[in-house]
Protein backbone atom coordinates (compact mmCIF):
# COMPACT_ATOMS: atom_id res chain seq x y z
CA UNK A 1 0.00 0.00 0.00
CA UNK A 2 1.34 3.40 -0.93
CA UNK A 3 1.98 5.52 2.13
CA UNK A 4 1.33 9.26 2.52
CA UNK A 5 4.27 11.45 1.64
CA UNK A 6 4.82 14.86 3.21
CA UNK A 7 7.55 17.11 1.92
CA UNK A 8 7.92 18.39 5.46
CA UNK A 9 8.67 14.90 6.71
CA UNK A 10 10.81 13.57 3.90
CA UNK A 11 14.08 14.64 5.53
CA UNK A 12 14.99 14.82 9.20
CA UNK A 13 14.00 13.09 12.42
CA UNK A 14 10.69 11.37 12.99
CA UNK A 15 7.92 13.78 13.94
CA UNK A 16 7.09 14.30 17.59
CA UNK A 17 3.74 13.03 18.83
CA UNK A 18 1.04 15.30 17.51
CA UNK A 19 -2.34 16.46 18.68
CA UNK A 20 -3.93 13.07 18.04
CA UNK A 21 -7.12 14.76 16.88
CA UNK A 22 -9.31 13.52 14.06
CA UNK A 23 -10.19 15.97 11.28
CA UNK A 24 -13.79 17.09 10.98
CA UNK A 25 -13.34 18.07 7.33
CA UNK A 26 -11.20 16.22 4.80
CA UNK A 27 -10.72 17.53 1.26
CA UNK A 28 -9.35 15.32 -1.51
CA UNK A 29 -7.77 16.24 -4.85
CA UNK A 30 -8.56 13.11 -6.83
CA UNK A 31 -5.65 12.98 -9.25
CA UNK A 32 -4.25 10.31 -11.54
CA UNK A 33 -7.13 8.75 -13.46
CA UNK A 34 -5.55 9.37 -16.84
CA UNK A 35 -2.10 8.15 -15.82
CA UNK A 36 -3.63 5.04 -14.25
CA UNK A 37 -5.31 4.18 -17.55
CA UNK A 38 -2.23 5.03 -19.61
CA UNK A 39 -0.04 2.78 -17.48
CA UNK A 40 -2.39 -0.10 -18.19
CA UNK A 41 -2.79 0.67 -21.90
CA UNK A 42 -6.44 1.57 -21.43
CA UNK A 43 -8.54 4.53 -22.63
CA UNK A 44 -8.69 7.51 -20.26
CA UNK A 45 -12.43 6.89 -19.97
CA UNK A 46 -11.73 3.67 -18.10
CA UNK A 47 -9.49 5.55 -15.70
CA UNK A 48 -12.29 8.01 -14.95
CA UNK A 49 -14.75 5.14 -14.38
CA UNK A 50 -12.36 3.49 -11.95
CA UNK A 51 -11.91 6.88 -10.31
CA UNK A 52 -15.66 7.00 -9.69
CA UNK A 53 -15.41 3.63 -7.96
CA UNK A 54 -12.60 5.01 -5.79
CA UNK A 55 -14.85 7.91 -4.83
CA UNK A 56 -17.52 5.45 -3.74
CA UNK A 57 -14.97 3.71 -1.51
CA UNK A 58 -13.76 7.01 -0.09
CA UNK A 59 -17.28 8.15 0.80
CA UNK A 60 -18.04 4.87 2.55
CA UNK A 61 -14.74 4.99 4.46
CA UNK A 62 -15.19 8.64 5.46
CA UNK A 63 -18.63 7.91 6.89
CA UNK A 64 -17.36 4.83 8.74
CA UNK A 65 -14.41 6.78 10.17
CA UNK A 66 -16.63 9.50 11.57
CA UNK A 67 -15.54 12.30 9.26
CA UNK A 68 -18.24 14.96 9.21
CA UNK A 69 -17.36 16.71 5.96
CA UNK A 70 -15.72 15.35 2.81
CA UNK A 71 -15.03 17.66 -0.13
CA UNK A 72 -13.66 16.27 -3.39
CA UNK A 73 -12.30 18.02 -6.48
CA UNK A 74 -14.32 16.42 -9.26
CA UNK A 75 -13.84 18.75 -12.24
CA UNK A 76 -11.91 22.01 -12.28
CA UNK A 77 -12.64 25.15 -14.29
CA UNK A 78 -9.39 24.43 -16.13
CA UNK A 79 -10.60 20.95 -17.08
CA UNK A 80 -12.91 22.54 -19.68
CA UNK A 81 -9.75 22.95 -21.79
CA UNK A 82 -9.45 19.18 -22.23
CA UNK A 83 -10.40 17.52 -25.54
CA UNK A 84 -14.12 17.67 -26.28
CA UNK A 85 -14.44 13.88 -26.41
CA UNK A 86 -12.97 13.51 -22.93
CA UNK A 87 -15.26 16.20 -21.53
CA UNK A 88 -18.25 14.42 -23.08
CA UNK A 89 -17.16 11.18 -21.43
CA UNK A 90 -16.69 12.92 -18.08
CA UNK A 91 -20.12 14.55 -18.23
CA UNK A 92 -21.66 11.20 -19.12
CA UNK A 93 -19.95 9.63 -16.14
CA UNK A 94 -21.22 12.45 -13.93
CA UNK A 95 -24.78 11.78 -15.08
CA UNK A 96 -24.32 8.08 -14.36
CA UNK A 97 -22.91 8.77 -10.91
CA UNK A 98 -25.75 11.11 -9.97
CA UNK A 99 -28.35 8.57 -11.08
CA UNK A 100 -26.68 5.40 -9.80
CA UNK A 101 -25.21 6.52 -6.50
CA UNK A 102 -28.01 8.66 -5.11
CA UNK A 103 -29.87 5.70 -3.56
CA UNK A 104 -26.78 4.50 -1.66
CA UNK A 105 -25.78 8.04 -0.70
CA UNK A 106 -29.21 8.74 0.73
CA UNK A 107 -29.51 5.32 2.41
CA UNK A 108 -26.20 5.87 4.18
CA UNK A 109 -27.19 9.25 5.57
CA UNK A 110 -24.91 11.29 3.31
CA UNK A 111 -25.82 14.80 2.24
CA UNK A 112 -24.66 15.71 -1.26
CA UNK A 113 -23.74 19.27 -2.23
CA UNK A 114 -22.18 20.60 -5.44
CA UNK A 115 -20.14 23.81 -5.62
CA UNK A 116 -18.68 25.62 -8.61
CA UNK A 117 -19.78 27.46 -11.74
CA UNK A 118 -22.89 25.45 -12.51
CA UNK A 119 -23.83 27.75 -15.40
CA UNK A 120 -21.33 25.84 -17.55
CA UNK A 121 -23.01 22.50 -16.82
CA UNK A 122 -25.84 21.29 -19.03
CA UNK A 123 -29.46 21.79 -17.87
CA UNK A 124 -30.07 18.06 -17.40
CA UNK A 125 -27.00 17.71 -15.16
CA UNK A 126 -28.10 20.70 -13.12
CA UNK A 127 -31.51 19.12 -12.72
CA UNK A 128 -29.94 15.87 -11.50
CA UNK A 129 -27.83 17.87 -9.03
CA UNK A 130 -30.87 19.79 -7.76
CA UNK A 131 -32.78 16.53 -7.27
CA UNK A 132 -29.89 14.87 -5.43
CA UNK A 133 -29.27 17.89 -3.19
CA UNK A 134 -32.97 18.19 -2.29
CA UNK A 135 -33.34 14.47 -1.61
CA UNK A 136 -30.33 14.31 0.73
CA UNK A 137 -30.65 17.74 2.37
CA UNK A 138 -31.74 16.35 5.75
CA UNK A 139 -28.98 13.73 6.00
CA UNK A 140 -26.42 14.33 8.74
CA UNK A 141 -24.00 11.39 8.85
CA UNK A 142 -21.59 12.93 6.30
CA UNK A 143 -21.70 16.05 4.16
CA UNK A 144 -20.20 15.23 0.75
CA UNK A 145 -19.33 18.32 -1.28
CA UNK A 146 -18.31 17.81 -4.89
CA UNK A 147 -16.48 20.67 -6.62
CA UNK A 148 -17.54 20.75 -10.28
CA UNK A 149 -16.50 23.38 -12.81
CA UNK A 150 -14.73 24.86 -9.81
CA UNK A 151 -11.72 27.16 -9.45
CA UNK A 152 -10.47 28.71 -6.22
CA UNK A 153 -9.48 32.04 -7.79
CA UNK A 154 -12.84 32.33 -9.55
CA UNK A 155 -14.61 31.67 -6.24
CA UNK A 156 -12.63 34.45 -4.56
CA UNK A 157 -13.41 36.87 -7.42
CA UNK A 158 -17.10 35.91 -7.17
CA UNK A 159 -17.09 36.65 -3.43
CA UNK A 160 -15.39 40.01 -4.00
CA UNK A 161 -17.98 40.91 -6.63
CA UNK A 162 -20.84 40.04 -4.27
CA UNK A 163 -19.38 42.28 -1.59
CA UNK A 164 -18.78 45.09 -4.08
CA UNK A 165 -22.41 44.87 -5.17
CA UNK A 166 -23.55 45.13 -1.55
CA UNK A 167 -21.36 48.19 -1.02
CA UNK A 168 -22.66 49.81 -4.22
CA UNK A 169 -26.25 49.13 -3.13
CA UNK A 170 -25.59 50.74 0.25
CA UNK A 171 -26.27 47.50 2.11
CA UNK A 172 -22.88 47.49 3.83
CA UNK A 173 -19.98 49.89 4.33
CA UNK A 174 -16.68 49.09 2.65
CA UNK A 175 -14.78 49.39 5.92
CA UNK A 176 -17.09 46.81 7.53
CA UNK A 177 -15.77 44.04 5.29
CA UNK A 178 -13.65 41.59 7.22
CA UNK A 179 -12.66 37.94 6.86
CA UNK A 180 -15.98 36.73 8.26
CA UNK A 181 -17.92 38.82 5.77
CA UNK A 182 -15.80 37.50 2.93
CA UNK A 183 -16.18 33.90 4.08
CA UNK A 184 -19.95 34.24 4.08
CA UNK A 185 -19.82 34.93 0.33
CA UNK A 186 -17.97 31.71 -0.51
CA UNK A 187 -19.58 28.51 -1.80
CA UNK A 188 -18.60 26.84 1.48
CA UNK A 189 -20.07 29.48 3.80
CA UNK A 190 -22.10 26.92 5.76
CA UNK A 191 -19.36 24.35 6.42
CA UNK A 192 -16.05 24.49 8.34
CA UNK A 193 -12.74 24.89 6.54
CA UNK A 194 -10.84 21.68 5.71
CA UNK A 195 -8.53 20.36 8.39
CA UNK A 196 -6.78 17.95 6.05
CA UNK A 197 -6.17 17.99 2.29
CA UNK A 198 -5.14 14.76 0.58
CA UNK A 199 -3.77 14.67 -2.96
CA UNK A 200 -3.07 11.47 -4.84
CA UNK A 201 -0.75 10.73 -7.81
CA UNK A 202 2.47 12.08 -6.26
CA UNK A 203 1.91 15.67 -7.37
CA UNK A 204 2.56 18.25 -4.66
CA UNK A 205 0.43 21.27 -5.47
CA UNK A 206 -3.10 22.43 -4.70
CA UNK A 207 -4.19 23.24 -8.27
CA UNK A 208 -6.52 26.14 -7.49
CA UNK A 209 -8.57 24.12 -4.98
CA UNK A 210 -10.22 25.85 -1.99
CA UNK A 211 -7.53 28.51 -1.85
CA UNK A 212 -9.16 30.61 0.86
CA UNK A 213 -10.50 27.70 2.90
CA UNK A 214 -7.24 25.74 3.12
CA UNK A 215 -5.13 28.52 4.63
CA UNK A 216 -4.38 26.42 7.72
CA UNK A 217 -5.07 22.91 6.46
CA UNK A 218 -2.58 20.09 6.82
CA UNK A 219 -1.51 18.41 3.56
CA UNK A 220 -0.80 14.76 2.83
CA UNK A 221 0.53 13.81 -0.61
CA UNK A 222 0.28 10.21 -1.80
CA UNK A 223 2.09 8.50 -4.66
CA UNK A 224 -0.89 6.24 -5.30
CA UNK A 225 -3.04 7.10 -8.33
CA UNK A 226 -6.65 7.90 -7.51
CA UNK A 227 -8.30 4.75 -8.98
CA UNK A 228 -6.24 2.67 -6.53
CA UNK A 229 -7.24 4.75 -3.50
CA UNK A 230 -8.82 2.70 -0.70
CA UNK A 231 -10.30 3.09 2.75
CA UNK A 232 -6.95 2.02 4.17
CA UNK A 233 -5.28 4.92 2.38
CA UNK A 234 -7.73 7.31 4.00
CA UNK A 235 -6.94 5.76 7.38
CA UNK A 236 -3.22 6.30 6.71
CA UNK A 237 -3.85 9.96 5.90
CA UNK A 238 -5.79 10.38 9.14
CA UNK A 239 -2.97 8.74 11.10
CA UNK A 240 -0.48 11.17 9.53
CA UNK A 241 -2.78 14.07 10.42
CA UNK A 242 -3.02 12.88 14.02
CA UNK A 243 0.79 12.89 14.30
CA UNK A 244 1.05 16.60 13.56
CA UNK A 245 0.77 19.62 15.83
CA UNK A 246 -1.39 22.40 14.45
CA UNK A 247 -0.17 25.81 15.60
CA UNK A 248 -2.13 28.23 13.39
CA UNK A 249 0.85 30.58 13.31
CA UNK A 250 1.50 30.44 17.04
CA UNK A 251 4.92 29.64 18.46
CA UNK A 252 5.54 25.98 19.17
Amino acid sequence: MSQPISTALTIGPAPEPGDGAAPRHVAIIMDGNGRWAQAKGLPRTIGHREGAEALRRAVRAAADLGIEYLTVFGFSSENWKRPAAEITDLMGLLRLYLRREIDEIDRNGVRLRVIGDRDRLSPDINKLIDTAEARTAANRRLCLTVALSYGGRAEIVRAAQKLAQKVAAGEIAADSIDEDAFQRCLFTADIPDPDLVVRTSGEKRISNFLLWQCAYAEYVFMDKLWPDFSGEDLKSALAEFASRKRRYGAAG
